[in-house]
């Protein structure tokens, strides 16, 4: 039995160490300089789980991370881009002022300028888009980037990583970059005929401890890019798998992606080679003449395009501010597709605003996601949205999973971000601005379609009780989410 003096010894004590621990944490919390209910989250939570809670936060919580940019690479791709000077000074005198601006606040976020492309595709559904992939690394004659966050040894990732097999097997330079996490399922008998071709793989970000202290069990790579020889170029929202097949499955992702083709490519090639930099730790040798190689001269086109790029090694969000300024900036239109829709407060009051002043504002989601929590999240901002004038369709079809903004007929945004915190703060995205026309139409037109298969979200409709509790309890982690 332990006398009562030194119970209270104990006691004391252990009051004494759990403060310490308390006091530790918070000033190592605030320090990260998050947001102020992510900030607070984590201390209270950390208080209710001592020492234990050290150890989530460890391995789960914020991390700062450093990716270094390749500064020789990107003077090298803003000396290439004078080439579409010209053209974008004509293009700029005819844009409207927001949308001259908007192009400005992308390239103070994230560093990337306007550039043009001879040709914009819309590519509807993973089918289209495979196929449109695959034509191109059949016809690459010198090299083949490819990164992705899914890439799976199902039939279709079968498929084209045979053809990178005949491609490097005729001299064609090809690299693959994976996530660690969302390839997961990728081993090495997968690689093996790959890897003997002579091609290169490199994982982003494993999640156990490695070159790091930590392991890195957020901040995935989320971008999905290929590059063709330098001039053609895909990203969007279609991963590599037979969920976004509908020939393979008939219940399959609804998705979208787009086909560039000019001098725009090179920022989605920039992208690329800083993130394999960055995964691998490879670096750009002979720096001349790989750049020459990789960022090849291209001739300006009738369309301005604008790439961005955002991720946690910046806190400048730059997809989220763009999001957040398009909308702000419509006059007659933004219509918003999403499959994950969990808005901060600006870009919630973004939305609300536009519809306020007679904006027609929709947004498209999935009537039920592959997260439940994350659906139910949604779930509780439609009342809001609606009463301020928001349209709000539930896809009910398949699971959608395209991720566009239409404003106005002057702007389209399609890339790999969802309209949600993890997006626009924890994983690497990458985003294809185009300006004009080119896509806001095929885009406007897209999402009309898509309304064919959804079902309008009424006000005041009725739920039972604990499904109003639990869309409630879900949007209490929505910073999180």
């Amino acid at each position: 039995m332990i006398p009562s003096e030194l119970s209270t010894e104990w006691k004391t004590a252990l009051s004494v160490a759990w403060s310490a621990y308390i006091a530790v944490l918070s000033v190592w919390i605030v320090m990260q300089r998050r947001a102020p209910v992510s900030t607070l989250g984590w201390i209270l939570s950390l208080a209710l789980l001592p020492y234990l809670g050290f150890g989530i936060y460890y391995f789960f919580g914020p991390q700062r991370l450093k990716k270094t940019r390749l500064k020789r690479l990107r003077s090298r791709a803003i000396a290439h881009s004078r080439d579409d000077a010209a053209l974008l000074r004509e293009a700029a005198e005819h844009a409207p002022e927001p949308l001259r601006q908007m192009a400005a606040l992308g390239r103070a976020a994230c560093g990337l300028p306007v550039s043009s492309a001879t040709g914009v595709r819309l590519l509807s559904g993973g089918a289209r888009t495979f196929d449109a992939i695959f034509e191109a690394v059949a016809a690459a004659r010198d090299h083949v980037h490819l990164e992705y966050y899914i890439f799976e040894p199902d039939r279709i990732g079968t498929r084209l990583r045979d053809l990178l097999v005949a491609r490097a097997g005729a001299g064609v330079t090809v690299r693959l970059l994976i996530d660690a996490l969302g390839s997961k399922r990728v081993g090495r008998r997968f690689l093996a005929p790959l890897l003997a071709a002579g091609a290169q793989v490199g994982f982003f970000h494993h999640s156990r401890i490695g070159r790091r202290l930590r392991p890195v069990t957020n901040y995935r790579t989320h971008r999905k890019i290929v590059v063709c020889d330098g001039v053609i170029g895909f990203t969007g929202g279609v991963n590599i798998t037979d969920e976004e097949d509908p020939r393979t499955r008939p219940d399959a992702y609804h998705d979208v992606h787009v086909r560039i083709e000019g001098a725009a490519v090179r920022w989605l090639q920039t992208t690329f080679i800083e993130d394999w930099a960055y995964a691998t730790g490879e670096r750009v040798r002979d720096p001349d003449a790989q750049l020459s190689r990789y960022l090849p001269a291209a001739e300006p086109g009738a369309i301005p395009v604008q790439i961005v790029t955002s991720g946690p090694d910046t806190p400048l969000e730059a997809i989220h501010r763009m999001h957040v300024d398009a909308i702000h900036n419509a006059t007659h239109r933004a219509w918003l597709t999403t499959p994950y829709f969990v808005p901060g407060e600006p870009a919630l009051m973004a939305l609300t605003n536009a519809a306020l002043r007679g904006v027609d504002v929709r947004l498209l989601v999935p009537r039920r996601s592959d997260s439940l929590i994350v659906s139910a999240a949604a779930r509780s901002y439609f009342d809001e949205l609606i009463a301020a004038g928001v349209k709000v369709w539930e896809y009910k079809a398949r699971m959608l999973h395209s991720k566009t903004l239409v404003i106005d007929d002057q702007c389209a945004m399609i890339g790999t971000a969802n309209f949600d915190n993890r997006s626009f703060r924890l994983n690497f995205e990458v985003m294809a601005v185009v300006y004009g026309p080119a896509l806001a139409g095929p885009l406007a037109g897209q999402f009309e379609t898509d309304l064919g298969s959804a079902a309008p979200v009424r006000h005041g409709r009725r739920q039972p009780f604990w499904r109003r509790l639990g869309d409630a309890v879900a949007r209490l982690f929505s910073p999180l989410l």
